[in-house]
């Protein structure tokens, strides 16, 4: 019930930031252009909260469907400008420059958005695990191209990976442009060597965040002691006497190696007696533990309400840090929005030509769930989500769709080219071919999501 409050509030929050900063672009402008602002709405159907301001008149209002938002600019095609002083601030009226920074000025604030949250990110200093491979899959596509135990990737391409969300983002990247990957890696004498790897079907891999496991790379990780940390009370870890500090020897009558093993022997049993062999302050003893039975992703698991003793030095040698100073973290900011505008593009008009899978759409069903992922794993997680989805809205409304703001400056395009606006009937043809094209897109985007977390 926590989780699910947790997405369902992280949800709304991102997608009240990231529609305000959208909209608010397209008013910002407007205004410093001369265009009079009739509406600031953030969400549509009826007003939530609603206010006028004193000094023009614009309204601005909190609605309750939070599914997106829109700026009313006075229009004389929407309805007659009575005053003739105002006549001149409304939007037909300007010059086609001016109309095309009004349009374009919401994706661009998407864009600036991402580009300050990637400095704010660079500044305070961004971790993650290393790209150390602790096994390689039998058979697998990492083994044929040569990759073993131990090994660090240096480098995907040209592109620098110390952090394995690096690593998975430039496999995906340099894997659009290239029909081979030069991969290189360290062992752990520290010699340096180049893998190959072949990118047929690397983007359909990365289907449901699977690529590492698909492509037969296991990240190495710290081994854990099978030690008890803390324990919830009243769960069967306590009743059956464990205390924290405990070592866990042996499960009937197998050696424990670490926690992992622990925790999937424990998962396999619901509702089975263990008979546990532990060592506390030097003596062993032994105790009759039963796991809890409960539901988890439609499955009946084991579980005993105990959490597992974390050294502090635990991630030594595991993590990377990456941080820039404020001058440096302008210019990295800059790069990592416009490689992963980039990259969001390549994917779409792959995925139009059949060359990528369309599984690899994300739905409000996916957004919502990696929400409330991102915001339980800490700030900087839940900010790196609002960049990734900034950048996707920003790139998404640029598409020459009708409706969507590339489909307004796509008019004008035409407009420009023939010296004269389009007809009302040709407008309003295209923006109904525009909104059946969304919503194609977004029902096969429901569709997909639907697949993923039901099939």
């Amino acid at each position: 019930m926590d989780s699910l409050l947790l997405t369902i509030v992280s949800f709304s929050v991102a997608l009240g930031v990231l529609i305000t900063v959208h909209e608010f672009g397209h008013f910002w402008v407007a205004r410093r252009l001369g265009v009079k602002v009739l509406r600031f709405s953030i969400g549509f159907g009826s007003p939530l909260l609603r206010r006028v301001s004193r000094v023009d008149g614009t309204e601005y209002v909190l609605a309750a469907i939070p599914l997106g938002g829109y700026v009313k600019m006075l229009d004389e095609r929407e309805a007659p400008v009575e005053d003739p002083a105002e006549r001149a601030r409304a939007f037909n009226r300007q010059s086609l420059p001016v109309r095309s920074a009004i349009v374009m000025a919401g994706p661009l604030f998407n864009f600036l958005f991402a580009i300050l949250a990637f400095w704010w990110v660079f500044v305070s200093g961004d971790s993650g695990l290393r790209p150390l491979i602790g096994e390689v899959n039998e058979g697998s596509v990492a083994q044929q191209a040569g990759f073993q135990p131990g090994e660090e990737i240096l480098a995907v391409g040209g592109e620098r990976t110390p952090t394995w969300e690096s690593a998975v983002y430039a496999l995906l990247s340099e894997s659009l442009d290239h029909r081979q990957l030069s991969i290189r890696v360290r062992d752990a004498s520290g010699g340096e060597s180049i893998h190959r790897l072949d990118t047929q079907g690397i983007q359909d891999m990365a289907q449901e965040g699977q690529l590492l496991h698909n492509l037969g790379l296991v990240p190495k990780r710290p081994r854990l002691e099978p030690v008890i940390g803390e324990l919830l009370p009243g769960e069967p870890a306590e009743q059956a006497g464990l205390k924290p500090g405990d070592r866990l020897i042996s499960v009937d009558g197998k050696p424990l190696e670490d926690w992992h093993a622990w925790v999937e022997y424990v998962r396999q049993r619901p509702g089975r007696p263990l008979q546990l062999k532990i060592e506390r302050d030097g003596q062993e003893r032994s105790l009759v533990l039963v796991p809890k039975a409960v539901d988890s992703q439609g499955k009946r698991i084991g579980r005993i309400g105990a959490s597992v003793q974390v050294p502090p030095d635990l991630m030594a040698g595991y993590r990377a840090e990456i941080r820039y100073g404020p001058v440096e973290a302008v210019g990295q900011s800059l790069k990592k929005t416009w490689d992963l505008s980039a990259l969001m593009l390549k994917m779409l008009g792959k995925m139009v030509v059949g060359k990528v899978s369309v599984k690899n759409l994300s739905g409000p069903i996916s957004i919502a769930d990696s929400a409330g992922k991102s915001a339980s794993y800490g700030l900087i997680y839940f900010i790196k989500f609002l960049v990734v989805v900034s950048v996707s809205l920003g790139v998404l409304n640029l598409l020459p769709i009708p409706v969507l703001d590339g489909g307004h400056l796509f008019f004008f395009l035409i407009e420009a080219i023939k010296g004269s606006p389009l007809s009302e009937k040709a407008m309003e043809t295209g923006q109904k071919l525009g909104m059946l094209i969304l919503l194609a897109i977004m029902g096969l985007a429901f569709y997909v999501d639907l697949n993923r977390f039901l099939g």
